[in-house]
């Protein structure tokens, strides 16, 4: 059956070498995933569930694949929210679409249900991030049977740049290095891997958050048309006048981005958080400065971090300090409260609380609201 498939390439995966920082605690993950697969899947299939269980909606509902195919829809999962939306514009009402994080849900550890991989097994699209995070993806559909089903990575849409360890940041293995490990403020990374291992043996990661940039989100956008039309070629004229309409909001949005930073005073972002913008602050000539790159695991600062933050505010001038939504504020509030500055968020758009979604809350939306707290943040 395709659950012992799944299981096998899923165990023998925890031999694979990750080559990553953050080898260890993805292996943990693997392991912690492939042992919630075989009790859930020993319970599905004891309650004969294994041929009609749906996925989990964004709004947390369970659907029926089936009732897309009878209503003559084509059946699209996302595993985040920016392509969940992004389907949304492009294909209307003519797609059966479900996302797998919940909202509110913290997407770096997430661990899919069996529900889930019945809903990406049924599903005619399948659209991914990509890279460390969703290595459990990759085991999962090289264990099913061939089909007709679409997949696409987000990665794959565009030219991704690794994440940075900038000056100030805490190291990933859990220490901080001298101000000389650190190339300037944007742009540079180290040479070398927190562990000792050499460059070649231990590569920096792909930054996975490419939809931070609204440029990056018209190209995932172009090919999200591809391949709905791939899979529903009857509608294809519809997503291609839905995605020419939609990428013009997103040109919009980029040119107000750069009418904000080409008429600021700064040209400066302080996070007291994660960093997963480097897309966003490439495209825009933007530094940053922040406590951890965007996908790193440990989020308790140092106390060298605690005060090159709190310097750097100083020296800057900043007027806030940002975090993203739906994290811990503590390090953030800490920082404003030695300076003196305020506390705002500054949206990843990664996932959305429980209510903003049933707010109607966008990927535009919210990135209308960066643009807002970009003008603040840098005059």
């Amino acid at each position: 059956m395709i659950w012992n498939s799944v299981l096998q390439n899923m165990s023998a995966g925890k031999n694979r070498n990750m080559n990553s920082r953050r080898n260890v605690s993805a292996e943990l993950r693997r392991k912690s995933i492939t042992a919630v697969l075989l009790a859930s899947c020993m319970a599905l299939m004891t309650a004969g569930c294994a041929g009609t269980g749906g996925s989990r909606t964004a709004s947390g509902d369970s659907g029926d694949s089936a009732d897309s195919a009878d209503e003559g829809k084509i059946s699209v999962v996302t595993t985040i929210f920016p392509p969940y939306d992004f389907v949304r514009e492009i294909a209307g009402d003519e797609a059966d679409i479900k996302m797998l994080l919940k909202p509110g849900e913290e997407t770096h550890s997430y661990e899919p249900t069996p529900q889930d991989i019945i809903a990406i097994q049924n599903s005619d699209v399948f659209i991914y991030t990509g890279g460390e995070n969703d290595v459990w993806v990759e085991d999962i559909l090289s264990s099913m049977p061939d089909s007709d089903m679409v997949t696409l990575r987000l990665v794959d849409c565009v030219d991704t740049v690794e994440e940075e360890q900038v000056e100030g940041m805490k190291g990933t293995a859990g220490h901080d290095h001298d101000e000389g490990d650190y190339d300037d403020a944007h742009g540079g990374h180290t040479d070398e891997a927190d562990d000792g291992e050499s460059a070649e043996e231990s590569p920096h990661e792909a930054d996975e958050h490419v939809w931070t940039s609204p440029v990056n989100a018209s190209l995932i956008v172009e090919q999200i048309k591809n391949v709905l039309s791939q899979a529903d070629p009857d509608h294809s004229e519809l997503y291609e006048e839905n995605t020419l309409a939609y990428q013009e909001q997103l040109s919009e949005l980029d040119q107000e981005f750069r009418e904000v930073v080409d008429n600021a005073k700064r040209d400066i972002m302080i996070f007291g958080d994660r960093f997963p913008f480097r897309y966003f602050a490439d495209e825009y000539g933007l530094e940053y400065y922040a406590a951890f790159p965007g996908c790193a695991g440990d989020t308790e600062p140092s106390a060298a971090t605690m005060a090159f933050l709190i310097e750097k505010v100083r020296e800057e001038q900043v007027s806030a300090v940002l975090k993203m939504e739906l994290s811990n504020a503590d390090i953030a509030n800490a920082i404003a409260e030695a300076t003196g500055t305020e506390v705002k968020v500054f949206y990843s758009c990664h996932n959305l609380s429980a209510d903003d979604f049933e707010n109607g809350e966008t990927y535009l939306s919210m990135m209308q609201k960066n643009v807002e707290t970009l003008k603040e943040v840098l005059n």
